[in-house]
């Protein structure tokens, strides 16, 4: 096999240029329907979409080194700067050494009582709203997850900055108009995403400005820090120049901001809806955490190895629904990839959206079914078949304290609660930086039995 994948009929291409910026979920999906690997071409650019789990190896994985960040992260620069989620090279691979020691394992496992405590916070607001009218479930679990990002890697209170999931929000818009316009609009326009996105980038800079004055400050009385915002500021002083050092620090702790809540929001968002939706899963949940968590206690460490199909429930959600869903490179020189030629300068996209509704990969792909995350069944699947925190050496670095809280929050709130969905409420997936639900989650709370 040799030469570029095949390109969609000339009478389906008007088709997908439109869902580009209207349905981008949908163009993914008929790409994929094309076969797994396309070629499609969008204004000056060429866009390569792969999806079998060997190409995606080789991409994310193989020859990672060859693919940089891509299309709709490019345009994310002009608020993240270079940070961990769009920095390239030596500066990436400096800041990954830098926050490395916050998450490590053994760290990870002695923040769980504080992960729990959080959730126990949430079940908590949650009941005092039970037999009321409908609640934002959403709203209240990005809260939940700013709580827990501030406690267990930042040692700060992000309490009174509720703003900030609003500012990423107005931060996601301009990326995908920019990804659409292909950067041809300056953010001085005056147009409504523009205004929006000025706001929010000074509302974010003066968030971060003075969480670290506060965590510099309480620095000063000694000891060895190890949360991520320390290690942050502390190799921002070692940085040659300061207005680099604090400029690249901005950068970093606003991408931890955003990256450290959004994708485990989005995360719990889809799980919760989709057990209101299969009560047995539900059911299943419920008697689970009942037995593991006798006696209405938090979980610690030790129960997230017990609390199985808890797991597997989430893992499901982040199948259907992928926090990060595509996974956008540009390929610096020639490559090849399955046999097809990737010309250096064109855009690859891999995405988990499609990779995990592969009907050779995945039986009854479009269907809810917890259990084909038991071992057994998961060993016979390709290794990236499934790959919700990405893959090779840019896997999600908080992948651990990700699935920690996701897993804890679903059985703790299923334990001690019933959510309903609100009739007429879809649950729309909209693709921006994460897949996140257009609208919120507007549930019932009841109290179960």
């Amino acid at each position: 096999m040799s030469g570029h994948p095949p390109g969609p009929p000339v009478r389906a291409l008007p088709g997908l240029l439109r869902k580009l910026a209207v349905d981008r979920l949908g163009m993914m999906r008929d790409a994929a329907a094309l076969g797994d690997a396309v070629r499609v071409a969008v204004g000056p650019k060429r866009m390569y979409i792969f999806n079998r789990p060997d190409y995606a190896k080789h991409v994310l994985a193989d020859n990672a080194a060859n693919y940089h960040k891509g299309i709709g992260l490019v345009e994310s620069r002009k608020i993240l700067g270079d940070g961990l989620l769009t920095g390239e090279g030596e500066v990436w691979r400096a800041q990954r050494r830098n926050v490395q020691p916050a998450f490590r394992p053994g760290r990870i496992t002695a923040q769980a009582g504080a992960v729990a405590e959080e959730a126990g916070k949430l079940v908590d607001l949650l009941r005092s709203r039970a037999g009321g009218p409908p609640i934002d479930v959403l709203r209240e679990v990005t809260g939940l997850t700013l709580g827990v990002l501030g406690r267990t890697l930042m040692d700060t209170d992000l309490e009174g900055h509720g703003g900030i999931a609003h500012a990423f929000e107005a931060v996601q818009d301009q990326a995908m108009f920019d990804m659409v316009t292909q950067g041809l609009v300056p953010t001085w326009a005056p147009l409504p995403v523009q205004r929006r996105f000025r706001r929010a980038r000074g509302e974010l800079e003066r968030t971060v400005d003075a969480l670290v004055a506060d965590r510099t400050a309480r620095m000063r009385d000694g000891g060895t820090p190890e949360d991520a915002l320390s290690l942050m500021i502390l190799a921002a002083r070692e940085r040659g120049s300061p207005a680099i050092g604090r400029k690249r620090l901005r950068e970093e702790l606003i991408t931890l901001l955003l990256a450290g809540h959004e994708t485990t929001a989005s995360t719990l968002g889809w799980t919760l809806l989709l057990l209101a939706r299969h009560p047995g899963a539900r059911d299943r949940v419920r008697e689970e955490a009942a037995a593991v968590l006798a006696g209405g206690r938090l979980p610690d460490a030790e129960d997230l190895h017990k609390l199985t199909y808890t797991t597997r429930v989430v893992q499901e959600a982040m199948r259907l629904y992928p926090p990060v869903w595509i996974l956008p490179r540009v390929a610096q020189a020639p490559d090849e990839v399955g046999g097809f030629t990737v010309p250096a300068g064109a855009d690859v996209l891999v995405s988990p959206y499609t990779l995990h509704r592969h009907p050779e990969l995945w039986e009854s792909p479009e269907v809810f079914e917890p259990d084909r995350f038991d071992p057994p069944r998961m060993a016979t699947r390709p290794r990236y078949a499934y790959i919700p925190f990405g893959a090779g050496p840019r896997f999600c670095v908080g992948s651990g304290l990700g699935m920690m809280e996701a897993v804890f929050v679903t059985a703790l709130v299923t334990r001690d609660l019933d959510l309903g969905v609100v009739p007429g409420h879809r649950g729309i997936a909209e693709p921006m930086m994460s897949l996140r639900m257009r609208g919120g989650l507007p549930m019932t709370v009841r109290l179960p039995g």
